[in-house]
């Protein structure tokens, strides 16, 4: 074989590998979103019912409180990391803390480390798909993290409003919304709010979270290496629902616009 025939057949140089995406049509996503979110749905109203019980706490580890009535708990059992939070708001109805609470305008706002969110496409009226941004100067768990999320709110017989809020599988993610090339793809498992009437104006409000592994905490949870250590570092809870407290009163104060409000400590 002549020098110039084996020149011509060496081989080319590996070409670098590539994550994989699927396509799939907004009906297909829909079906999709609708059969994954129940499990979440169900964990979240689960996590409420004991909220509502005699023995509240049972299967729960409550890991602090704080003055302004906030409860941080941990389940004891399962394979999975979950987190409650809950507490009552004076003087705001369900309807009102849920406008703000999934309002993208408001988010920045009580979340000083996202940097954006935006929704990427509406499936139905009670069904989107988001796509959650950190910077830099986030968090160590959450520097230049993106998490691309489904999001469904329905409302109960009883008019108990439920969110649901979920990661995406990662191929459909990237079928959605390519990963950009200076972020990390985030993982969020389960999560969301139960919001239920307690008074005439007012409302309870139950937060729960579901992690797989430490190094995956995501939106709203310190890492937790210990309980000691969870309940020195909570106040990243109780601080945000003090920021949501706020925003729901100058929300109803000024539907058209909300000014930036003081970061909390």
């Amino acid at each position: 074989m002549s020098s110039s025939s084996s020149h011509s057949h060496s081989p080319s140089p590996p070409s670098a590998p590539c994550s994989r995406s699927w396509s799939i049509s907004d009906e297909s996503l829909k079906r999709y979103v609708q059969f994954a979110s129940e499990s979440c749905i169900q964990e979240l109203l689960s996590a409420s019912v004991s909220n509502r019980t005699l023995h509240g706490n049972e299967g729960w580890k409550v890991l602090g409180r704080a003055n302004n009535g906030v409860e941080v708990s941990r389940r004891r059992s399962g394979s999975l990391h979950t987190f409650r939070s809950r507490w009552v708001l004076e003087s705001v109805s369900p309807q009102q803390f849920i406008a703000v609470a999934t309002a993208i305008d408001a988010a920045k706002q009580w979340d000083s480390d996202l940097v954006e969110a935006k929704y990427i496409k509406d499936l139905e009226d009670n069904l989107s798909i988001i796509r959650l941004r950190f910077g830099d100067n986030s968090k160590p768990l959450f520097r230049n993290r993106e998490f691309i999320v489904y999001e469904r709110r329905e409302t109960m017989e009883d008019g108990t409003l439920v969110v649901a809020v979920a990661s995406l599988p990662k191929e459909i993610a990237a079928g959605l919304h390519p990963k950009q090339s200076n972020t990390i793809r985030g993982l969020l498992l389960q999560s969301g709010w139960v919001v239920e009437k307690v008074e005439e104006h007012s409302c309870s409000v139950t937060y729960v979270i579901q992690a797989h592994d430490l190094e995956l905490l995501p939106i709203l949870v310190h890492p937790v290496l210990s309980d000691g250590l969870f309940i020195s570092n909570y106040c990243l809870h109780t601080s945000m629902f003090a920021v949501l407290e706020a925003l729901v009163q100058r929300r109803w104060d000024d539907s058209v616009s909300m000014n930036p409000l003081p970061t909390q400590k």
